[in-house]
């Protein structure tokens, strides 16, 4: 099993930045695919970034520019730098690895609230 946990999220102002960070622990061999999402209230989730086992990239257009998808792979732990945040950025934050067996993990979320 593989266990994922979020944090860095919070309450931020239009036009600030946070960092959120995804450590993995357990069973990580073969993780090739790790991945941010989000979830606004009355919506689906949608991808945010992924980042794959070469670091090639992939953004939502809404965050492109904004928002930078990084990995540490000494600490197991993925980075999603957010930038210029706006209040459509609100939303549950929640990472998702994926292995070569086709499994995938999620953390629970943590909360985003861009707000003045």
């Amino acid at each position: 099993q593989v266990q994922v946990m979020e944090s860095g999220g919070g309450l931020v102002q239009p036009g600030g930045s946070l960092r959120l960070s995804c450590a993995a622990s357990g069973s990580i061999f073969g993780i090739n695919g790790r991945g941010w999402y989000r979830q606004a209230p009355g919506k689906e989730r949608e991808l945010v970034a992924t980042i794959g086992i070469l670091g090639m990239t992939n953004y939502a257009d809404s965050v492109k520019g904004r928002f930078t998808i990084s990995t540490d792979s000494a600490k197991n732990t993925v980075y999603l730098q957010m930038s210029s945040l706006k209040p459509e950025d609100t939303a549950v934050y929640y990472c998702k690895l994926s292995n070569y067996y086709g499994a995938h993990y999620w953390g629970q979320g943590t909360q985003v609230t861009v707000s003045s």
